[in-house]
């Protein structure tokens, strides 16, 4: 056994603790408490194992399952931005790709770089896992604000346009998911739930 692989293992899973601190902006379905980041990438991953079957190419679960496990970690340092900030933009990619590496790089060197890989491909969002892994990551938030009533769109003031714009990458990994997913935006905007 390998005694510095196994302590520098530790100590990444002791960091990655934080991700339960980190709170979004989004509540829990039908409730007034907002979920942390360590609740988010455990329900998307659950959401890609029950709703692969709708991903509009083949993919490998399990890396769309590792990537969305993995895709906030950098939250630690980086913070979360919500989807909607007027101020900063959600793709702060500079400051993740630091913490990516610091975090990340906790791992023996391999690891390390297999899971940066993983990270970044999510971020890149170019191949079949990647879009199914970011329609992921896009629809738990319009579930849970259509549960609560507008939720955080109500909250903020967000208006149909963004929430449209920034939920039509859905279509990207799910054409299927995403025709469900412009019907619940039309359906909260007849609602009043959602306001143009």
């Amino acid at each position: 056994m390998n005694t510095t692989d196994l302590l520098d293992q530790i100590a990444f899973i002791k960091e990655i603790d934080k991700v339960k601190y980190i709170q979004r902006k989004t509540k829990l379905f039908n409730s007034d408490r907002c979920e942390n980041d360590a609740e988010h990438s455990w329900h998307l991953a659950l959401m890609a194992m029950v709703l692969a079957e709708h991903s509009n190419e083949p993919i490998d679960v399990l890396k769309v399952v590792k990537m969305v496990l993995m895709h906030d970690i950098v939250e630690i340092d980086a913070g979360d931005v919500f989807l909607y900030d007027a101020a900063k933009n959600h793709d702060n990619t500079d400051e993740e790709r630091l913490a990516a590496n610091r975090i990340f790089g906790l791992l023996p060197k391999k690891q390390a770089e297999d899971f940066i890989a993983i990270w970044e491909e999510f971020e890149a969002g170019e191949t079949n896992e990647a879009k199914f892994a970011k329609s992921m990551d896009r629809l738990e938030p319009l579930l849970q604000n259509t549960s609560n009533n507008g939720g955080t769109w109500e909250e903020f003031g967000v208006k149909y346009d963004k929430v449209y714009q920034k939920k039509s990458v859905i279509k990207e990994g799910s054409k299927t998911l995403w025709n469900y997913a412009e019907g619940l935006i039309n359906e909260s905007v007849e609602k009043g739930i959602l306001k143009k």
